[in-house]
């Protein structure tokens, strides 16, 4: 009985690293994908800035798409980050494995959120105490969304 249950238990290793090397390809396109969309979202910015409208309208509406465009910016940052992580924990043998509980994240968690630190239970509880071991709980990613009473003009904002 020992044998056959440590054969699954081979055959389930077996077919984790598998899956967990077909994540590793899912993440190094994705990772390649939002290269691509960061640089050419900041070489856009870098064009909009040498433009120059005189249309009060136009100007707010090129202003108001520079706010969404560098919102999905830092989005896709955020994720880029993220998946430089797991291909880090890749390299160093330590992905799937949740950073609070130490115990693997399961398959289907990591299928849907391929760059997971942490399995289910503890990212809910990390969520319901409002405190949280790990990237999920970093203050410094939290906009901020107050508005100082100062005003500066696009040349103040330097764009590299």
């Amino acid at each position: 009985m020992k044998g056959l249950l440590r054969k699954i238990e081979v055959n389930t290793d077996m077919a984790r690293k598998d899956q967990i090397l077909k994540m590793r390809d899912i993440l190094i396109n994705r990772r390649d994908a939002l290269r691509k969309a960061l640089a050419g979202d900041l070489s856009s910015l870098k064009e909009l800035r040498q433009q120059s409208t005189s249309d009060v309208v136009d100007a707010a509406l090129d202003a108001a798409q520079d706010e969404i465009s560098s919102q999905l910016a830092e989005v896709e940052s955020r994720e880029l980050a993220s998946i430089e992580r797991a291909l880090e924990s890749m390299r160093e043998g330590a992905y799937g494995v949740c950073e609070m509980c130490e115990e693997k994240i399961p398959m289907p968690r990591l299928t849907a959120l391929p760059y997971a630190t942490s399995c289910i239970e503890c990212q809910r509880k990390s969520e319901e105490g409002g405190t949280g071991v790990g990237q999920d709980s970093d203050w410094s990613r939290v906009p901020d969304t107050t508005y100082a009473d100062t005003e500066f003009t696009i040349n103040d904002i330097e764009v590299t």
